[in-house]
């Protein structure tokens, strides 16, 4: 026999995992966009906007552009040559965070940080699917420093960890 779950708690859980569906349609709509519209940045030069489009450039100091960069790896590309077992890992780890989620976690606050690095793995794992790599396209530039280019699913996954480490440490001092 099923139980009756409070409309407040059903309504609640509809609502994050619609939230998780916008941050992976936004994700990869802007990848299929820039794989489909925008040269790699490998067969560009290295000149501002690399081949990409120009956002701003030095504006105080901060260059910004959309581009087009493969990654075969993990972040900033680590592990490289281990594509398969890496997908593996990731598909893993996005099921232990679903499986926790909804059944094992008691703080509310932290539905939203594990949302984002679900949708953000996710979105990651679907490209490997979809295209044999992640699609990579923020190009930010500080200086004389270049940041290695990410895209919103590596946005979504940063903004997770960094809510939980902070929730983590407010709630539990």
């Amino acid at each position: 026999m099923f139980f009756a779950l409070p409309k407040r708690f059903v309504s609640l859980r509809y609502s994050i995992i619609l939230f998780g569906i916008l941050i992976l349609i936004i994700d990869q709509l802007s990848k299929y966009l820039v794989y489909r519209y925008i040269p790699s940045m490998e067969q560009s030069a290295y000149v501002y906007p690399y081949g990409g489009i120009g956002i701003f450039k030095n504006l105080m100091g901060i260059e910004f552009s959309i581009n087009y960069l493969t990654n075969k790896g993990a972040a900033w590309g680590i592990f490289d040559h281990y594509q398969i077992p890496l997908v593996f890992l990731r598909i893993g780890l996005i099921g232990m965070l679903f499986i926790y989620l909804f059944f094992y976690n008691v703080h509310r606050s932290w539905q939203i940080p594990l949302v984002l690095i679900i949708a953000g793995a996710l979105g990651n794992v679907m490209d490997f699917f979809v295209y044999g790599h992640v699609v990579d396209m923020i190009h930010i530039g500080l200086g004389n420093y270049d940041f290695p280019v990410f895209n919103i699913a590596d946005s979504a996954i940063s903004i997770g960890i960094v809510l939980l480490i902070t929730l983590s440490y407010l709630q539990f001092p």
